[in-house]
């Protein structure tokens, strides 16, 4: 049976901060619109951790019944290491969804714009699909695609509409870049798995691509995320805050493009979960100001 710290570390804590990003970046955007409401981005928090968490189990129990998580490098595998029985792992994923649902019905009920039900719905989809079912999205390299969509613009833009009921431009861009930054995270991650997803026949974008042009994207991925929210200073001139994080994210780039493999890329992932919680936080602030 696995113990309280391995269950949390199958939750792979490390990729939360950026699920709290789109809702920094929405809730910063709703007060640029003169909208923004403290207790519906609380549940739009609350909402983004239980789906990302969700996310992160169903993944756990999906790859692990399959095969593709044998002797792998990075966090805790529940399912494939045998420290929680695969029912188990999917309880505790059909759990984090079930409660993603609960707090996406209570925020659409206080707005009362009743079709959001569908994108919560389309979003819970999304979520097991990505490696549940017959024919998993993220085993075709569609993962990054699902993130920019979900992760990116109908976290950060569902934030803003649900708490301003309108939606400014500088929402859209932000949302582009809080997507990119997310995108950037699951590269991160599919480039350390990537020798072991190619023999398992888990087709990522990572392993698409090759590893040259994958490192190569991972970097632009930063880089337009950063230029994305500098474009939002011709709204806001404090979203230029965004740019203290040209350093980390230099960095970040630098070591990837250097041919960081393995273990090697753990800090990368932890460092780009970290770029992009900072990207919500100064971006969200810089809209709001």
């Amino acid at each position: 049976m696995a113990t309280a710290s391995e269950w949390v570390s199958g939750a792979r804590p490390r990729t939360l901060p950026a699920a709290l990003a789109p809702v920094l970046v929405g809730t910063g955007a709703a007060a640029f619109a003169g909208g923004a409401h403290l207790g519906r981005a609380l549940l739009a928090a609350g909402l983004a951790l239980a789906l990302q968490v969700g996310v992160n189990y169903a993944n756990d129990y999906s790859d692990g019944v399959r095969g593709t998580d044998l002797d792998r490098v990075g966090p805790m595998r529940l399912t494939a290491s045998g420290a929680a029985r695969p029912q188990h792992v999917l309880v505790a994923a059909i759990g984090a969804l079930g409660l993603a649902g609960v707090l996406g019905l209570v925020l659409v009920a206080l707005v009362g714009q009743w079709w959001l039900l569908a994108v919560g719905a389309a979003a819970i989809a999304a979520a097991w699909f990505y490696t549940g079912g017959r024919r998993p999205y993220g085993y075709l390299g569609l993962g990054e695609l699902g993130v920019l969509v979900f992760f990116g613009f109908v976290a950060t833009v569902g934030t803003t509409y649900t708490q301003a009921l309108v939606v400014p431009w500088p929402a859209w861009v932000g949302a582009t870049g809080v997507g990119l930054n997310a995108c950037a995270l699951l590269m991160a991650n599919n480039l350390r798995d990537a020798p072991k997803d190619s023999l398992a026949g888990k087709r990522t974008l990572a392993v698409r691509l090759g590893e040259r042009h994958a490192r190569r994207l991972f970097a632009l991925e930063l880089l337009g995320a950063l230029a994305l929210g500098a474009v939002c200073a011709v709204a806001a001139p404090w979203a230029l805050l965004v740019l203290l994080l040209t350093l980390p994210v230099t960095l970040l780039s630098l070591t990837v493009l250097a041919g960081a493999r393995g273990r090697l890329l753990l800090p990368v992932l932890a460092g780009t979960g970290l770029v992009a919680l900072g990207y919500g936080v100064l971006l969200g602030i810089g809209l709001a100001l």
